[in-house]
This record gives C-alpha cells, structure tokens and sequence, in this order.
C-alpha cells in the first residue's frame, strides 16, 4: 500500500459531547461533533458537524464547516460553509463556498496561494 493510500484511509472522530482542550494533529480527515479548545491541524479534510465546536486555529486542506468556530481557519483548497455554521474570526482559504442561512463575522482573505495568519500574542 502506499503513503497516500493509507494517510487518505485515516479517519478521526471527536463525538458529541466530548471536549478536549490542547491541540489535535491528524495524519488524515477528521470530523468534530465534539467541543475544541485548542488548534487543529490535519493534512486532509477537517469537517465540523452542527453540534461540533472549535475554540482556536484550525488548519487543513479542505474545510466543511457546519457547526461553530470561533478563531482563526486556514485552509488550503475549499472551504465550505453550510447554512448551519456560525463563524467569528479570520478565514484564510484559497476558494469560499457559502449556503444560505451561514453567519460569518470577520476577516476573509482569498488568495491564490493561502497566507499564513499572524502568530497570535501570548
């Protein structure tokens, strides 16, 4: 098998009612019905259900965004905001997909080549 075969097969779930504060880094996709406090980094694509909660910096490759952030999103292709999700916070991603019904309050930055948001002050 190779590297992508298996990176690509990974899979991570944060349920419903879990809450974890540190950050989270992932080899592959992961989905967050839980609370976040913290970062997250995933080479793959990070999805937040309705019920999921990220407090801090998410980084991934794609984003499918159906829950709540508040914070600072970096991605690197798309970045898919459903009707459900509720945004606070910068959002740098390469293209921006936006259903209605989605609240977004913040800064959008949309380049070719995704710019890495400033380091945050202690």
């Amino acid at each position: 098998m190779s590297s992508n075969t298996e990176t690509s097969s990974r899979n991570n779930l944060i349920g419903n009612g879990t809450t974890i504060k540190g950050d989270i880094e992932a080899q592959g996709d992961i989905r967050i019905d839980g609370k976040i406090i913290g970062t997250v980094k995933s080479i793959g694509k990070v999805v937040i259900g309705q019920q999921g909660v990220v407090e801090g910096t998410v980084t991934c490759k794609n984003a499918d965004i159906s829950g709540n952030v508040k914070g600072t999103i970096n991605v690197d292709e798309l970045t898919t905001m459903k009707a459900t999700s509720h945004i606070e916070g910068e959002l740098y991603t390469k293209q921006l997909f936006i259903e209605v019904g989605a609240f977004f309050t913040g800064k959008c930055d949309m380049n070719s080549k995704v710019a890495q948001a400033p380091a945050q002050k202690a």
